[in-house]
C-alpha cells in the first residue's frame, strides 16, 4: 500500500508564480528535465501583438549566436514547431532526446528590421538516464465532472525544494479559485497531483516544478456522456439489466 505523509486540498484564491524566462511579451520554463529517449514539448506563451509574426526555435547558449532549428509549421528531424494563434502560444516538439541535446534553447518571435532585435525566452534542457524531475505520463485524459492523476518523481537533491503545479494559460499556480487539486508529496522523491471536479476549460498545458526545474504535461478533457440509448433485440432478461446498470453509470 502507497504511504502519502502530506495531503493538501487546495481551493482558494489565485496565486501567480514567475518560473519563466523571456520578456512580458513571449515567456517560456527557464530549466526542464526529461529522461533519455523520451519526447518533450516545449509551450512557449506570446503576447495578442504577435499572433501573425512568424516564430522558431533556436539553438545555442547565446542569442547573438543561436542556430535556427524550425520554424513554426514546419519540421525538422525530431523536432517539430507548432502555432496556436487562438491560444497565443507555440509549442516545439522534440521526440527521442539524447544526452547530446541538453543545453540552451529560445523560443523566439521574430520582429523583422535591423533596429528592431526578435523578442525571445530562453530555456536550458537537461536530458539524462536519471533526471531531477519527471512524471510517467507527460499526457493525460480526463472526462468532465471527473478526475485525472499525474504520478511523477524528483531526485534527493530536490527533497526539500518547494513543489508547484502552474498552467501555462494564465501563468498561473494552484491554488486557483475555480478547481480542486489534492498535491501529496512522501519527501523522499515521490508526489502526486489529482484534479477532480474537471471542467472543458482546465483543459491544456500545465507544468510541475520543483525548485527551478520543471517537466510540462498536457491535459485533455473530453465531454461527459449525458444520454444512453439502447435497442435491446434479445429476448433474455439478463443483457437489458446490464445495458441499464452502464447507462446509470455513465450519467
Amino acid at each position: 500500500m502507497e504511504q502519502w505523509s502530506v495531503w493538501i486540498w487546495i481551493k482558494t484564491d489565485v496565486k501567480f508564480c514567475f518560473f519563466s524566462a523571456g520578456s512580458e511579451s513571449l515567456r517560456t520554463l527557464k530549466h526542464l528535465t526529461v529522461r533519455r529517449g523520451e519526447s518533450l514539448t516545449v509551450p512557449c506563451l506570446y503576447a495578442q501583438k504577435y499572433k501573425s509574426h512568424r516564430k522558431y526555435w533556436c539553438k545555442g547558449e547565446h542569442w547573438i549566436s543561436c542556430r535556427i532549428v524550425a520554424y513554426a509549421n514546419t519540421s525538422n528531424t525530431g523536432i517539430s514547431v507548432t502555432d496556436h494563434p487562438s491560444q497565443n502560444m507555440f509549442t516545439v516538439d522534440l521526440n527521442n532526446l539524447q544526452d547530446s541535446d541538453s543545453g540552451w534553447y529560445w523560443c523566439a518571435v521574430e520582429i523583422g528590421g535591423d533596429e528592431t532585435p526578435d523578442d525571445r525566452g530562453a530555456v536550458y534542457l537537461k536530458v539524462s538516464s536519471d533526471p531531477a524531475l519527471w512524471v510517467e505520463n507527460s499526457t493525460v485524459i480526463g472526462q468532465e465532472e471527473g478526475g485525472v492523476r499525474i504520478q511523477g518523481f524528483y531526485s534527493s537533491g530536490y527533497k526539500n525544494k518547494e513543489k508547484k503545479w502552474c498552467r501555462f494559460k494564465d501563468w498561473s499556480c494552484y491554488p486557483f479559485q475555480n478547481s480542486t487539486v489534492k498535491i501529496s508529496d512522501d519527501w523522499i522523491g515521490s508526489f502526486r497531483v489529482e484534479m477532480i471536479g474537471l471542467q472543458k476549460s482546465d483543459a491544456g498545458w500545465y507544468w510541475f516544478s520543483a525548485g527551478d526545474v520543471g517537466v510540462t504535461v498536457h491535459l485533455t478533457v473530453t465531454e461527459r456522456p449525458t444520454d444512453c440509448t439502447t435497442t435491446n433485440t434479445h429476448s433474455g432478461a439478463k443483457e437489458p439489466i446490464e445495458m441499464l446498470q452502464f447507462c446509470l453509470h455513465l450519467n
